[in-house]
């Protein structure tokens, strides 16, 4: 089995949505201004068609395996969240929803891990590791010499993974009212 790591394209919004909701739970809900699991999903996908926000097509990778989407991960520069994040609350104000305040998730210097899963049937098959490995390419084409994702306290799995790939915990971090460990890996 090869996993193979590719850039987005707008038609892959429909598998990525689910797995964004899966990685970021009600998170999801705030981002995109909808309670109703169906129209969340309905309203990530219009993000993620979109060119100017976090969850754009033009951030995310696809990981596939067998020729099926086997996982997403959005990625951005942490210098470039504070546009991303104003592009999304007006996108919120423009359809009338309520607008948190998006906390910028990651330092001007950091190449940020904003969201990562593998689909549930893909589980345990080393697709999150290769998207990790990945985005430190990534992040170095782009001139970034830190990676940086920030990791719920209870999901002790994905923390022990993102550890066994060299990330280290930097400092406690809050993300629209939940807390969250800043984990950061040096590139060399």
């Amino acid at each position: 089995m090869v996993v193979t790591i590719r850039p987005a394209k707008p038609e892959d919004g429909v598998l990525a949505a689910p797995l964004i909701v899966d990685a970021i739970d009600e998170i999801a809900n705030h981002l995109t201004g909808e309670e109703d699991s169906e129209k969340v999903l309905e309203m990530l996908n219009v993000l993620f068609k979109g060119t100017k926000n976090r969850h754009s097509y033009l951030n995310t990778y696809v990981a596939e395996l067998d020729g099926e989407l086997a996982g997403i991960m959005v990625v951005y520069g942490g210098d470039k969240a504070e546009k991303l994040d104003h592009n999304l609350e007006k996108w919120l104000a423009a359809k009338g929803a309520p607008v948190p305040k998006i906390e910028i998730e990651a330092r001007p210097d950091e190449f940020y891990i904003d969201t990562i899963c593998s689909s549930r049937a893909h589980r345990g098959q080393g697709i999150g590791t290769a998207l990790l490995n990945y985005a430190d390419v990534v992040a170095k084409e782009k001139g970034y010499q830190k990676v940086s994702l920030s990791v719920e306290k209870q999901k002790v799995r994905a923390r022990q993974l993102y550890e066994r790939v060299g990330f280290k915990f930097s400092e406690p971090w809050m993300i629209i009212g939940e807390e969250f460990d800043h984990l950061v890996k040096e590139l060399h």
